[in-house]
């Protein structure tokens, strides 16, 4: 049987809600292997990030390398990159890559602290996404990397095109942070637009959805999945892990990850 390799390119959060945690925790009750190369250390919890501690370029670099060497991967998710620098030396690490790399463009934790650099994005958008098979921006960061507004669901196809624009093979651009009890994920493919559409769940505890929603598509697409497949499964994933969050932390808390693995 080929169990679908993911290597991880992101931060860690100590607190175990988002960041290369939850990529982990995503790809494994999901069927997959990760593998990781972390860029950033953070301090946080579900009440927000305290600091951050760059990795190096070159050993980020290196953790790409001896990966990619000996074990390989199906395919690629990057999350927190931190700074222009680091976004470089990932996009030339990966210069060789053949398989499907999801780019979630982490910018702004959920408590609202700063994940990426000012003059990271502009690097971002020259160097990575151009090589990204699935953008998976969430609004406000659509709004940052396209400098168009996002009020509600049909004006989220002009900046998914837009996205698409500057190179990324595919757009999956997120609607949780529009108002309204039915929310959109919005597709678009060379062939067209294809819109998800679910009711809201009411919880605080959503800390690191964007994280994990990657890197469940991440994982469909390295065990062979179709694009339309692997994002449908995740996004259900997605949804029970919210719905059965455990409840933990005094903020914005954690999903439950495991639940494909605890039985019903």
């Amino acid at each position: 049987m080929t169990q679908g390799r993911v290597l991880v390119i992101a931060g860690s959060d100590s607190g175990g809600g988002a960041g290369i945690q939850a990529d982990i925790k995503t790809i494994t009750a999901l069927g997959g292997y990760a593998a990781t190369a972390v860029t950033a250390l953070t301090v946080q919890n579900t009440l927000g990030v305290q600091a951050i501690e760059p990795v190096s370029t070159d050993f980020v670099s290196r953790q790409i390398e001896v990966v990619l060497d000996d074990l390989g991967a199906d395919a690629i998710k990057i999350g927190m990159l931190g700074s222009a620098d680091i976004v470089r030396s990932v996009a030339d690490a990966l210069a060789g890559f053949d398989g499907p790399i999801i780019l979630d463009p982490v910018m702004v934790a959920k408590g609202g602290a700063s994940l990426l650099e000012d003059d990271a994005t502009s690097s971002m958008i020259e160097r990575l996404i151009p090589m990204t098979y699935l953008l998976t921006p969430n609004i406000p960061e659509s709004e940052v990397l396209t400098g168009l507004s996002i009020g509600g669901a049909p004006t989220m196809a002009p900046a998914a095109r837009a996205l698409r624009d500057m190179g990324a093979e595919n757009i999956l651009l997120k609607g949780g942070h529009l108002e309204g009890e039915m929310l959109t994920d919005l597709l678009l493919t060379p062939e067209g637009p294809t819109a998800f559409q679910a009711r809201r769940i009411e919880s605080q505890h959503t800390h690191g959805t964007g994280c994990t929603l990657a890197s469940a598509c991440a994982a469909g697409l390295a065990l062979g999945q179709d694009l339309p497949t692997a994002i449908a499964r995740a996004r259900a994933y997605v949804r029970e892990a919210i719905r059965t969050a455990p409840g933990f932390g005094a903020g914005q808390g954690p999903l439950n990850h495991g639940h494909p693995l605890q039985g019903g």
